[in-house]
């Protein structure tokens, strides 16, 4: 009898011990996590910033310009994961002959590029 559940595929570095299967782990190292979380303090900062600046009425230039800054963090962000994804987990599938996870990356980078 098929299963009609969707089998879902991660990289050996992917899934951690204990975890149940099919759980997606982040298989990154300390500085990237640090890196990464860091980058989100300082967006979720910015953010802040701008609801206040939106509180206090300020001119509309200037908080457009400080949204801006704040997307151009999270694209920056976006492509440091993106860099890791692609060096660990997408590498690693690839080795083991899963091609799939090509369609996966795709779908990620046409996602991230639309605008």
């Amino acid at each position: 009898m098929e299963s009609d559940e969707k089998q879902v595929q991660t990289c050996s570095v992917c899934q951690g011990e204990g975890k149940i299967q099919g759980d997606r782990m982040s298989p990154h190292d300390d500085k990237t996590i640090r890196d990464l979380v860091n980058r989100m303090n300082r967006i979720e900062g910015q953010i802040r910033g701008i609801k206040g600046m939106i509180e206090r009425h300020v001119y509309c230039d200037d908080v457009l310009n400080q949204i801006s800054s704040a997307q151009s963090a999270l694209d920056g962000a976006s492509r440091l994961l993106l860099e890791k994804h692609m060096k660990s987990c997408v590498k690693e599938q690839l080795q083991a002959g899963d091609e799939l996870v090509i369609d996966e990356v795709l779908k990620t980078i046409f996602r991230m590029i639309r605008k």
